[in-house]
């Protein structure tokens, strides 16, 4: 496996130093950061802002793309 060498700043450094555990390397570290996958529940909340009659258009706009696409689908296996 080869290595790249990269410059940064002393904050991010520090940033980096402050979040790695001491039995890891930062390749380690950014690796673990950097492949995570999303919690669904971070999500929580973040259309809270969302009027009711946005949301009605978005459910509509769901629908008629998923109608669209099943029609599609339907006449590509026949």
């Amino acid at each position: 496996m080869g290595t790249k060498t990269i410059t940064i700043m002393d904050d991010v450094y520090d940033l980096l130093s402050r979040n790695k555990r001491k039995d890891e390397s930062f390749s380690d570290m950014l690796r673990k950061e950097y492949s995570k996958k999303g919690n669904i529940l971070d999500l929580a909340g973040a259309w809270s802002d969302l009027s009711d009659k946005d949301a009605l258009e978005m459910e509509k706009s769901i629908k008629k793309s998923r109608e669209y696409t099943r029609k599609h689908v339907m006449e590509r296996i026949k």
